[in-house]
């Protein structure tokens, strides 16, 4: 059985990424590997084994193409209104919050938020599928 681990992206500027996945999440370094033209930085906090792995590319002074295929990430939260407002008054720039309905029914509560690199983040109400 495989069981996953992480998930990677890449970004710019390590200490403004540091400083929205703290802010955002609570994710805290877990371990930090330096190399000559790179640095890896796995994030995670005490709710979930599953890290989430900072690729700093050293030489790297412009913006990553996204491109069209990368998706979001999502993470779970308590009290999604609360989170909100903690993130807009935070600075943070979350979007509206979403009742998404399938025939009739609420399928999930949330919203989304970019990360200084432009990646897309769903934060979900905790209840249903996602509890």
């Amino acid at each position: 059985m495989a069981r996953m681990v992480h998930s990677m992206i890449r970004v710019r500027d390590e200490a403004r990424s540091l400083a929205f996945y703290r802010e955002a999440f609570g994710l805290g370094i877990a371990d930090r590997l330096d190399f000559d033209t790179f640095t890896l930085i796995y994030l995670s906090n005490p709710e979930t084994a599953f890290e989430l792995e900072l690729t700093v590319n050293k030489d790297r002074t412009k913006a990553y193409d996204l491109g069209d295929g990368y998706g979001h990430l999502a993470l779970v939260v308590d009290d999604l209104d609360a989170e909100h407002a903690r993130f807009t008054e935070a600075g943070l720039n979350p979007r509206k919050l979403v009742d998404f309905q399938h025939g009739g029914a609420t399928l999930a509560r949330f919203f989304f938020v970019a990360d200084p690199d432009g990646y897309q983040i769903e934060v979900i109400q905790k209840g249903g599928r996602f509890g």
